[in-house]
């Protein structure tokens, strides 16, 4: 056969002349404690008995040579990194040895992906293997409407531990429900206290840190907007975003007394549901910090100097809960004359979403200061509906190689859900893999095949179609604008107002007619025409269908939009185009809730459906 293809991509891989046909007998484990690998032995057995239709029994201890076929060994020193591992295939049978349970761990990821390609008839192979980054994180964001199901997250999980992913967070704004804040969730179908320990055993067992996270400074409309948390707010009113937008709703807590109070009380309900003993605290974009309740002191002190010194007071209520904080590093990166005072045990969260984000320059100021800090890429989905896919690569091999070049300690990737969270899951898969391979394996992940790791083992495409699907799809955004920031043309289409489109001077504009219109559904109905060939070997494989199916049907819509928008524009309205795209809309947002309640909750649904519902009143 062919050679196998891995994600991520070991170290160290070597083929042999040895082989070996995979019959029934012993998978043993031999360790110091054998429940340790437990979970572990039980997940590769089935991946076994799935690929190869091999039946092994699970042992501890060294059974008999002639009745091992694969063996788990822990021993001291066993490889160079405490989550390394060895692997072997040859004529004798498959061995894993690893320092520690981890590495036990993520050695049989690597043997279930061979396990997936070739069956019973392995080849023989030496692999070592550790990672670059100690810590292979994702976040997903859970506060702009959507939020998963406990089964969609289980499904999630299960496939980031597949990728060696071994840190995960829910971004939280107003989605855990605090027993004494049910206004603020009540409409959000939250995360409860007892999933919450529920999602954190089912990490446990595969090797993933369920870390907690709260927005405790920015980002707390959700909380401001209603009145017994509105006089926390910074503003009330009008103000001012630093992109020269004007705002009237609060959106950053004042740096108070009060304010304190609320974020201690929510860390001493929060933390005890985490064996995690880190906690990300974002406090990020606080964009209206100065324009209200601190104005007198910013103007004395200046607005990183009253940001940094609130952020030391939650620090210090995070320090004497036992925990780490980790926080977002945009603002204190604006101000990197105080970049030095930031606590050394605290994390920074060195963030950027566009592939030539200054990952580089940042990340030396956190290593000239002696912080510890993470590179924070992201998927590049929320804001496209497809993707972004050249972006997303660009994004993810950057933050690998500048976080590897200034010491990163960590590497965190981002799935966010701005305006709606419209984007289905699916459509990040490509974006979770390509993440996973750079912060395991930077250099060797240069040559990786996504498409084909896709179909291999995300979608379990037999027909080899869905890999290449998303790929494509998620490069459709250059069909309108190559150069979109932190979107899409397509999408900003839907969601932004005619006039707010016109004058944010993005995309085609008035120049872009129904003949070129014409050729951008052509191009996309060309890379969605194979859709229905993928034989998903999954059980939700008919759901997958449906999102890719539905998404493309709103990028063909949003390029209708685009023409029927300049129609009006130049003053003749294509009233029949109108018509059309009034049709449309509504076939559109009945699949859309369709889709939405099939991995979702049904909190937050209205609000993300009413940016489509604002279509099609403005088509009436």
């Amino acid at each position: 056969m062919s050679e196998l293809i891995f994600a991520p991509v070991p170290q160290h891989l070597a083929y042999t002349d040895a082989s070996f046909t995979l019959t029934p007998g012993v998978l043993a484990i031999n360790a110091p404690t054998a429940h340790e690998l437990f979970f572990t032995a039980r997940q590769l057995r089935q991946s076994v008995q799935e690929a190869a239709g091999v039946k092994l029994d699970i042992v501890a201890g060294n059974p008999a040579p002639d009745q091992t076929r694969i063996a788990l060994n822990i021993a001291v020193n066993a490889s160079r990194h405490p989550q390394g591992y060895e692997l072997t295939i040859d004529d004798s049978g498959i061995n894993i040895v690893a320092s520690t349970p981890a590495g036990i761990f993520y050695g049989v990821q690597t043997l279930r992906q061979a396990l997936m390609q070739a069956g019973a008839e392995l080849p023989g192979l030496r692999i070592t293997d550790w990672p670059d980054f100690p810590n292979r994180g994702v976040m997903l964001d859970i506060s702009r409407d959507r939020v998963p199901t406990m089964e969609t997250l289980h499904g999630l999980i299960d496939m980031l531990a597949g990728l060696k992913i071994n840190q995960f967070q829910l971004y939280t704004e107003h989605t855990f429900a605090y027993r004494n804040h049910k206004v603020v969730w009540e409409k959000a179908s939250p995360m409860t206290a007892e999933e919450i320990m529920a999602l954190d055993a089912y990490c446990q067992e595969r090797f993933i840190e369920l870390v907690p996270n709260q927005n405790t400074f920015g980002h707390m409309g959700r909380w401001l907007k209603h009145e017994p948390y509105a006089h926390l707010a910074e503003t009330q009113g009008e103000w001012i975003t630093p992109w020269g937008d004007t705002r009237r709703q609060p959106f950053t807590i004042a740096p108070t007394d009060e304010s304190l109070a609320l974020v201690r009380e929510l860390l001493n309900e929060l933390l005890p549901h985490f064996r995690s003993r880190q906690i990300n605290v974002d406090a990020d974009e606080t964009f209206d910090l100065g324009q209200g309740q601190s104005k007198e002191r910013v103007e004395k002190e200046g607005v990183g100097r009253v940001y940094l010194d609130f952020l030391l007071k939650i620090y210090r209520e995070v320090k004497a809960r036992g925990s780490t904080m980790q926080f977002w590093g945009d603002i204190i990166m604006q101000h990197p004359e105080l970049v030095p005072e930031l606590p050394r045990d605290a994390i920074a969260l060195e963030w950027g979403y566009e592939a030539g984000h200054a990952f580089d320059e940042h990340g030396a100021i956190f290593a000239r200061s002696g912080i510890p800090f993470y590179v924070c890429p992201g998927t590049s989905s929320w804001r496209t509906l497809a993707g972004r896919t050249d972006n997303a690569l660009g994004n993810l091999r950057n933050a690998a190689e500048n976080g590897l070049k200034h010491g990163a300690i960590g590497y965190l990737n981002t799935d966010w859900g701005d305006e709606g969270h419209m984007q289905p899951l699916p459509v990040s898969y490509l974006g979770y893999l390509a993440g996973a391979a750079e912060s395991w394996s930077h250099e060797a992940s240069v040559n990786l095949d996504i498409s084909a790791a896709l179909d291999a083992f995300i979608f379990r495409d037999e027909a080899g179609v869905m890999g290449k699907l998303a790929y494509d799809l998620g490069n459709a955004y250059q069909l309108l604008d190559p150069n979109s920031f932190n979107s899409s043309l397509f999408f900003n289409a839907l969601v932004m107002s005619s006039e707010r489109l016109y004058k944010s001077g993005v995309g085609p504009g008035e120049g872009f007619s129904r003949k070129q219109c014409n050729q951008v559904l052509a191009d996309i109905g060309e890379i969605v025409e194979p859709l229905s060939r993928a034989k998903m070997q999954r059980p939700d494989a008919a759901l997958i269908q449906q999102e890719f199916s539905w998404v493309a049907g709103m990028l063909w819509h949003a390029c209708r939009r685009i023409v029927w928008l300049n129609s009006i524009h130049a003053g003749q309205e294509d009233v029949a185009l109108r018509q059309t795209l009034a049709e449309e809309i509504d076939g559109l947002i009945d699949a859309y809730r369709e889709l939405w309640h099939a991995r979702s909750r049904p909190g937050g649904f209205e609000d993300s459906v009413a940016r489509l519902e604002r279509l099609r009143q403005e088509y009436a």
